[in-house]
């Protein structure tokens, strides 16, 4: 498949079909709302890519800055030394370096036309805002809850040294000496410490290094004692050290939301980004629909793009020659290659 200039292979729709069953298998189909991939639009969708760099050329757009950020984030997040070792990492899993940073490239190129060309132009009016809200509260109505950060001390003993003959301390010391630390700890914050600085400085939980986050909790999900004071609480405020089987701990509500449909300004940036991609979808559909009209595009049979635009230019297979004495024209096949 041509499209002007650049090349569809089987090899390229071989590989998206791999992709696509490698996201069915790892999606719930049950899950409410979940957007089923649609294997009919493979070749809609590579077409739209190719369509989109090459719109990212004519503009004169560059993704080279933003491929090195990108690569540099996620050596970072792999806790790579170097570029180098990011490379190897990514031949251990079989992975081509050079085609990932080339998907990278073309990835944020195509955003970026897309947000040139099509979100800048889309504009959502606070009325639209207003009533999507009072057409959709029944939605948006939620439970009350609490979104919970904390500080653990343990009070559970350190685990025996191998050939160690010296006794381990009592439970009851154990519990004085983590009181002790807790108690400095909650120091510390009532001074202005932020909070999930001091978790991943001193938190002996499982969630220390994300700075104690225990993210949402509704009523009955907790004990009583933690329930009675965490949901009187607002956000930002915290505990003192309660004891706990597993030690002392200090809870921090970060986020406290009220039952029933929440007021409009809470909500407003999540409303403003639904009612955004809803214009979004038919408005980038129809962008490319223009720009397949102004392109060289063949597909032979029997693949379909689905998203195919009935006012575009077909291709020609054949020219015709003709000598200046009359000899009978000769046709010259015009080979389109898959």
């Amino acid at each position: 498949m041509r499209i002007n200039n650049s090349i569809i292979s089987l090899s390229d729709l071989k590989r998206s079909q791999d992709q696509l069953t490698a996201e069915i298998n790892k999606q719930d189909p049950n899950a409410p709302g979940a957007a089923q991939p649609r294997p009919q639009d493979l070749l809609r969708d590579l077409i739209d890519a190719k369509l989109l760099t090459q719109k990212a050329t004519e503009l004169g757009l560059s993704a080279d800055t933003d491929v090195i950020k990108r690569l540099d984030d996620l050596r970072k997040q792999m806790h790579a030394e170097s570029m180098e070792d990011l490379e190897k990492a990514a031949q251990a899993q079989g992975v081509s370096f050079e085609e990932f940073k080339q998907n990278m490239k073309d990835t944020i190129l195509t955003q970026k036309v897309i947000q040139q060309e099509v979100g800048a132009h889309l504009g959502v009016t606070q009325q639209e805002l207003l009533d999507y809200y009072n057409q959709h509260k029944a939605e948006m109505e939620q439970p009350e809850q609490v979104r919970l950060s904390e500080i653990l001390i343990s009070t559970q003993p350190p685990p025996a040294k191998a050939g160690s003959d010296a006794p381990l301390p009592s439970s009851d010391d154990l519990v004085a000496k983590g009181k002790t630390k807790a108690d400095a700890i909650y120091a510390e914050l009532q001074s202005g410490k932020k909070f999930p600085e001091v978790a991943k400085a001193n938190s002996a939980g499982p969630t220390a290094a994300q700075g104690g986050d225990l993210e949402y909790f509704k009523r009955g999900t907790l004990s009583k004692q933690l329930e009675d004071q965490v949901f009187a609480m607002k956000a930002g405020q915290f505990t003192e050290p309660i004891r706990t089987n597993q030690g002392w701990v200090i809870l921090k509500v970060t986020e406290h939301t009220s039952e029933g449909v929440p007021p409009f300004k809470e909500v407003e940036g999540q409303i403003q980004e639904r009612v955004y991609m809803t214009k979004m979808q038919p408005a980038l559909r129809e962008y490319l629909t223009r720009l397949r009209e102004n392109a060289y595009i063949d597909v032979k049979p029997p693949y379909v793009d689905s998203g195919a635009s009935p006012n575009e230019t077909k291709p020609i297979y054949t020219t015709a020659s003709a000598s200046d004495d009359g000899k009978k024209e000769k046709k010259k096949k015009k080979y389109i290659l898959f």
